[in-house]
Formats: structure tokens, sequence, C-alpha cells
């Protein structure tokens, strides 16, 4: 939605979907932070922290997992303008005593539009990629939270969520 107008940006005043024109927008430094939790057994999260889960470094390829999605968001997300992205991390926390394993990505650039998607895309790719490489063992794994945290720069400005849903 438009802040000043209260109106979906992605449609048209025929209500026709359409890539939103950002050509006239100044280059500002932007970045988002968004999270994902995975919950399983604790059984799973023991091969996990143990290394003894026979797909190897589940870890390892959840992160670089979220690092590709962030950078081909605009090939799955419609509308969504491709970003020269200058920073992506993916921190993945194993959290024994919840038996999880909580993502948070953050995405930088410098740009027109902003990098919430990417950061999105990021978090839950990883969790998606923990599940699929943990399925074996656990085919009742959670996924959820999946939420922006924070965004910084760009017309609206500085935006953080409140409470964590």
């Amino acid at each position: 939605m438009s802040i000043k107008t209260g109106r979906l940006t992605h449609l048209d005043a025929k209500g026709d979907a359409r890539m939103v024109d950002v050509s006239s927008k100044a280059h500002t430094t932007r970045e988002a932070r968004a999270m994902a939790v995975i919950r399983m057994k604790p059984e799973t999260i023991k091969l996990i922290i143990e290394g003894k889960h026979k797909k190897g470094d589940v870890m390892a390829t959840a992160r670089i997992a979220g690092i590709m999605a962030a950078k081909r968001t605009p090939d799955i997300i419609p509308m969504c303008h491709p970003l020269l992205l200058t920073s992506v991390k993916v921190e993945l926390t194993l959290c024994k005593k919840s038996n999880c394993v909580e993502v948070l990505s953050t995405c930088k650039l410098v740009g027109q539009t902003g990098v919430e998607m990417e950061a999105l895309m990021a978090a839950s790719a990883a969790a998606l990629t923990l599940y699929d490489m943990c399925k074996s063992v656990d085919k009742g794994m959670v996924i959820e939270q999946v939420q922006l945290l924070e965004k910084k720069g760009g017309k609206s400005g500085h935006w953080v969520r409140s409470e964590p849903f």
C-alpha cells in the first residue's frame, strides 16, 4: 500500500497488476531483517547439534539456501524488482530448550526500492531447507513466525515490529 494514498501500489487505476515504476526514486541505503522459526523433535535437534545427520551440515546448507533465495526473489515473487544486493546474512540459532532453529536474515543495498521481500525470502528458504534436509527423521516439523522484523531507508523511513507474533 502507498502510505500517502492508502491504496495498493501494485495495481493500476483499472485494478490490473503492474510492476511499480521506481525510476524517479532516489538511491538510498536500505536494509531489512526478517525471521522464521522451525520447530522439531528433540531427537532432530540432537542430530543437528551432534553433527550426526546423514545429510551432513544442514545448518550450512540452510544458510547458503537463504542467501541464494534472497538473490533470486524476483524470479519467484511477481512484480519484485531485480536488486543489486550488497549484503545478505542468514544466522541460524539452535534452541535446544524449545526444540527449534531460529532463522534471522538481514539484506542490504543502495537502491530505489526496499529489500523486505528478499529478507523474508531468505528466512523462509533457510527454514524450508532445514525441513527438506531433516524430513526423513521428522516429518512433523512446523515452520512458523515468518515475519519482517525491521526495515530501514526509503521514503517510508525506519520501521520496527513492536512485538513478534
